[in-house]
């Protein structure tokens, strides 16, 4: 009898008769108490002996893992190959007579497989079975193919082709694709690890409806913590340590690498469904429950979240700010690095905020959180328009977001004490960009703090609010 049946019964009993006796009450009791007994018993036993994780994953898939899952099929045969098919775009052709397709670009390097692919090696060997000669090719799975740097970080995973003869025998079956991507590059850092994995994750994984299992290279178990409840919503599978697991998993087909489109973006002409950055923030709210404010809700006091950094690029007179900040009605947060305990605690706190200020910084990636229609003033250091519009500025009005640069004049700059403000680091800011990447970025993003003109900065906060109060205007 299952646990829920046994509860219903129970109350029934009660209910057709009122006089129940303490030894009527004592028997069913001790009838509850045996059952649970019983249900953590055999679920106990159950889970140690689906032996791997990926196993673990594979059942967990089979049982229908979330709510309204059960009875959908697993991708498998012409629903899988549909599918898949939509994620190649003008190579169909190619990837309809091959079942197998290459993609490069300038970010990264993707592979997908219709057909049954092998995975060992915790993920850094797979196999394909083709005709022809074996032959091996490499990618490296994560979308920043362009930077040594990051790329120095992403272990290669190596793709071999072979006749079926070749190919190792399997010690685990999946029902469903596997997709392989690495958590190294520039993890570490909120923006990289939005732009670079979680929004292509979503690029791919929601389109095969979750129906997909992870498995990740240069695993990273703070990572994983971090995120689990994004993965959660990507897949019904379980996450694990793909570097600890052993033997061959065999797939009915795999995506290696990871689609890319822009900075913090989503192109919907080049996505199944034509999905947004829009519904990408709504999947954010859905996988932290957030229940984002009304921005436009005149008859409440507006939040403020002000980023503030402890390092480079600080605001020297932040609590000056902060009281400027009150003063014109605002009810001021204020987040520090480290401070909170997690990225569902901060979700919930900048969901519930009409505005959000920092310099420019990987902590105003988490304007993905806020809420429809809210400003983002992003305060601009000296040196640094192009990233600043690049990677901060563009992405929120593809977001349904406003948005207001403060471009710091040189008098607020750190830079015009240490240098003088007829110095070219000042007034010749191209020529040191021109001595190279590292060297500007010594200056301009590592060497400088801000201290704020209050009164000019009072400005373009009064502007934000008022595209905030009137968005048509």
């Amino acid at each position: 009898m299952g646990f829920c049946r046994l509860v219903r019964c129970l109350q029934r009993k009660m209910e057709k008769k009122p006089k129940w006796s303490p030894l009527g009450a004592t028997s069913a009791l001790f009838l509850l108490s045996a059952s649970l007994v019983l249900i953590v018993f055999f679920v106990s036993n159950y889970a140690l002996q689906l032996g791997s994780w990926m196993e673990f994953a594979n059942r967990r898939g089979e049982l229908g893992a979330k709510t309204g899952d059960v009875g959908r099929k697993e991708l498998q045969g012409e629903r899988l190959n549909y599918l898949l098919q939509r994620l190649v775009g003008d190579q169909l052709t190619e990837f309809k007579t091959e079942g197998f397709l290459y993609f490069a670009d300038e970010h990264t390097e993707l592979c997908i497989s219709s057909k049954p692919v092998r995975v060992d090696d915790g993920g850094l060997t797979v196999y394909i079975q083709s005709k022809g000669n074996r032959f091996t090719r490499t990618v490296r799975p994560y979308a920043r193919k362009e930077d040594g740097t990051a790329m120095d970080q992403v272990t290669p995973v190596k793709i071999v082709h072979g006749p079926a003869t070749d190919l190792p025998a399997c010690d685990f079956t999946h029902r469903v694709p596997a997709m392989v991507f690495s958590s190294g590059g520039f993890t570490g850092n909120a923006y990289h690890e939005f732009n670079e994995i979680i929004i292509p994750l979503f690029l791919t994984a929601l389109h095969l409806r979750s129906r997909v299992q992870f498995v990740i290279t240069d695993y990273k178990p703070w990572w994983v913590d971090k995120y689990r409840e994004i993965l959660s919503h990507m897949s019904d599978y379980a996450v694990g340590n793909s570097s600890g697991i052993s033997g061959v998993h065999c797939f009915p087909g795999a995506v290696i690498g990871l689609r890319y489109h822009d900075n913090l973006a989503i192109d919907s002409g080049k996505i199944p469904r034509g999905l947004s950055m829009v519904d990408f923030r709504r999947f954010l709210w859905d996988a932290y429950t957030v229940k984002p404010v009304n921005v436009h809700d005149t008859g409440k006091k507006p939040a403020l979240v002000l980023i503030s950094r402890n390092s480079t690029r600080r605001i020297l007179n932040e609590d000056g700010m902060v009281e400027m900040m009150e003063e014109m009605g605002f009810r001021v947060i204020v987040i520090r690095p480290g401070k909170m305990s997690s990225l569902k605690e901060l979700a919930g706190i900048i969901g519930s905020c009409s505005i959000m200020v920092g310099p420019h910084g990987a902590g105003l990636t988490h304007e993905l959180f806020l809420p429809d229609g809210a400003a983002v003033v992003q305060i601009v250091p000296l040196g640094l328009d192009w990233a600043s519009s690049t990677y901060y500025g563009d992405p929120p009005l593809r977001m349904g977001l406003k948005y207001r640069a403060y471009k710091i004049d040189p008098e607020e700059s750190s830079l015009a004490k240490t240098y003088g403000l007829d110095h070219p680091v000042i007034t010749d800011i191209a020529s040191v960009f021109a001595q190279g990447y590292y060297a500007a970025r010594a200056v301009y993003v590592d060497g400088q703090d801000m201290n704020i003109d209050l009164a000019r900065f009072r400005k373009t906060l009064t502007e934000a609010m008022q595209l905030i109060r009137h968005p048509q205007s």
